[in-house]
């Protein structure tokens, strides 16, 4: 059944959330401390058995100069700077097996899978460790240091993801002028909040992006992963404002007001987890040319192989 707002609500909504007087501030001065750090970019070839691609363990430094690893795989025999496929994970996930994730650069891109720190096990693998500061929270990573923007787990993640496309335009195998970013859920949320901390990106897509219109979501669905806000809420009875405003430091829907670069997002309206308005709350933000997908009968897997389809023309005609 539909989960939100009818579709000619969802068109006109507006998102009640408040981008903070320091919020440019905030980013710059994270951005700039993780910047101290050299990238220190290494690739080495793994052995996959595939024909068709080639395949490399890749790490970075991130947030603190911290490891992240990530897969780097392109089309076998590849010569010259590729467009580039920068991809970001879902909730619970991490960079997944060698042998995952093969459409990209079978599709003739270089594609750059991060790793999600702290993540990858409730259904991919990951390897990346979180070294963040430990205090009371809900299991899982939502409440993680949320009573504070400085310590809160997303800022080491988005962080992460912003040095992935550093990390990307460092490696010999990618065009620096075509690098798109790409994620679902958790993934489309970090693509939302690269496309407006960087303006050098060639194209984003967002598919069911998660981390949008906090005040809404955390409010609308029963559903995990924003339930974690609520039950810890629920608890910390008199940390409400000062979670809320935390949060707001990494709405999609504040990162969104600063994105420039053309943007694919979807958006599926019988979806529980991500409920429609709060994807429509950063679309409808969004500062740069922007084109919203909407999948009627769908729940959280939104438009599944007909995103990537849609996904794959958009891409192909943007980094041309």
């Amino acid at each position: 059944m539909l989960t939100d707002l009818p579709l000619d609500q969802l068109l006109a909504y507006r998102s009640e959330q408040v981008r903070p007087d320091d919020f440019a501030a905030f980013w710059d001065g994270t951005l700039a401390d993780a910047a101290r750090h050299d990238i220190d970019v290494r690739a080495a070839e793994v052995p996959t058995g595939l024909t068709t691609l080639t395949t490399h363990d890749v790490t970075f430094r991130g947030f603190g100069g911290e490891e992240i690893r990530a897969w780097l795989r392109v089309p076998a025999g590849a010569t010259g700077p590729l467009p580039t496929v920068v991809q970001y994970i879902g909730y619970g996930g991490g960079r997944g097996h060698e042998l995952e994730n093969l459409l990209w650069a079978s599709a003739g891109f270089a594609h750059l899978a991060m790793d999600t720190r702290g993540q990858g096990s409730k259904w991919s693998l990951g390897g990346t460790a979180d070294s963040g500061p430990a205090g009371p929270q809900i299991p899982g990573m939502m409440t993680r240091g949320i009573e504070d923007p400085s310590t809160y787990y997303y800022r080491r993640l988005t962080t992460d993801a912003v040095r992935a496309v550093d990390a990307a335009r460092a490696l010999p195998q990618v065009d620096p002028a075509r690098i798109a970013v790409l994620g679902g859920s958790q993934g489309g949320g970090l693509a939302l909040a690269v496309a407006g901390l960087r303006d050098d990106l060639a194209a984003v897509v967002a598919y069911v992006p998660f981390l949008c219109d906090f005040p809404r979501s955390t409010r609308i669905t029963d559903a995990y992963p924003y339930r974690e806000i609520a039950d810890y809420l629920a608890i910390h009875r008199d940390s409400r404002d000062r979670v809320h405003h935390t949060l707001s430091y990494f709405d999609g829907v504040n990162h969104a007001a600063g994105a420039t670069a053309p943007a694919l997002i979807s958006v599926a309206l019988m979806d529980p987890v991500c409920p429609p308005s709060s994807v429509y709350g950063a679309a409808n933000a969004y500062a740069g040319p922007h084109e919203v997908v909407t999948w009627d009968y769908n729940a959280h897997e939104g438009g599944g192989p007909f995103d990537d389809a849609r996904a794959l023309a958009f891409l192909r005609d943007r980094l041309a």
